[in-house]
């Protein structure tokens, strides 16, 4: 039998940089209060948010994602002639054909790389790095740019205060490379379809819909294990996490799941990522612009450790350690 050919690639592969974008558009509590039933109170105690961003209208998601995208190539000291596949993760573009992803890597001036968009809601990012990753290991791309990209006001009902007070727009994203050693972990990863109707859009013409406490049960009492497998993956100790960036979709939510890790072994002097305060739930996007944002706050340093975790809408969930650039 004839054997076929393979490529190799490197032995491990890392994050080479960071970017991210928000509109310019800040809407605080008070701004929603004026609007619907609502209070800047009530809003901080059920979900921890003082304020978001809002795109405008003629903002387009992908305008968005080729900004972060375009931060996060000069960060790594690439070209984008150097970038081998684009991966956008979103669920809010305005329509699912064409993809983002080509339209990004066209305006980015990526010559005719492999591009896709990823569609696992809130667990997008981890699903597309995890993704990029295995393409650098396999030698199928050198670099991957990968791009947590949302728009979620053009899909939430402004009056509605059980989503409205919760999503913002925003971008962010890294590029993928290979490593001498591993500096992106195994991913830890799966859904759980049989809740799907718990976060839904249920058509063309409707309004993200979410069982708001059922959400919040389920993510306070499996998320954590999604994050302690995924530490075992890596084949370290959780005592060796230096920080702690979960989707960013509830401050309750992160808090308590932060507990349960501490109270597995995790380090009392965890940083644990709390963009959400002032960029509110950007679904898939939530991920890198933590990163970036803690990254300008000097809240942690090149070469430490970080225990990315997502989830949301499917329900799908993922996570994977991470050594930050």
């Amino acid at each position: 039998m004839t054997s076929i050919a393979t490529r190799t690639g490197p032995a491990g592969t890392r994050i080479l940089g960071l970017g991210s974008y928000q509109p310019e558009t800040i809407v605080s509590n008070h701004d929603l209060a004026q609007t619907m039933d609502t209070s800047d109170e009530w809003i901080r105690d059920r979900v921890g948010i003082a304020n978001r961003r809002f795109a405008k209208p003629d903002e387009r998601l992908v305008d968005m994602a080729v900004a972060a995208g375009a931060k996060a190539i000069t960060d790594s000291g690439l070209d984008p002639a150097d970038i081998g596949a684009v991966l956008v993760a979103t669920c809010t573009m305005p329509s699912m054909i064409p993809n983002a992803a080509a339209q990004v890597a066209h305006a980015l001036g990526v010559p005719a790389g492999a591009a896709f968009d990823v569609n696992a809601a809130c667990a997008g990012f981890c699903y597309a790095l995890a993704t990029a990753s295995d393409l650098v290991r396999a030698g199928t791309a050198q670099h991957v740019l990968v791009i947590g990209a949302e728009k979620l006001t053009d899909w939430v009902n402004p009056v509605d205060r059980s989503t409205a007070i919760i999503f913002g727009d925003g971008a962010g994203a890294a590029v993928v490379g290979p490593a001498d050693e591993p500096g992106i972990g195994p991913v830890a990863w799966g859904s759980a379809g049989d809740l799907a109707e718990m976060i839904q859009v249920p058509d063309r013409n409707s309004f993200i819909f979410q069982e708001g406490q059922s959400v919040f049960r389920w993510a306070t009492t499996q998320i954590a294990p999604i994050a302690l497998r995924a530490v075992e993956l890596a084949g370290i100790e959780l005592s060796e996490v230096d920080v702690f960036v979960p989707h960013q979709a509830n401050l309750r939510i992160i808090e308590a799941i932060a507990k349960r890790l501490r109270a597995k072994g995790a380090r009392e002097d965890l940083v644990v990522a709390r963009d959400i305060v002032d960029s509110g739930n950007t679904s898939s996007a939530s991920v890198p612009l933590a990163l970036d944002h803690m990254r300008a706050a000097g809240e942690f340093r090149s070469g430490d450790v970080a225990l990315l975790v997502g989830f949301g809408a499917g329900l799908s969930y993922a996570g994977q350690v991470v050594r930050l650039p």
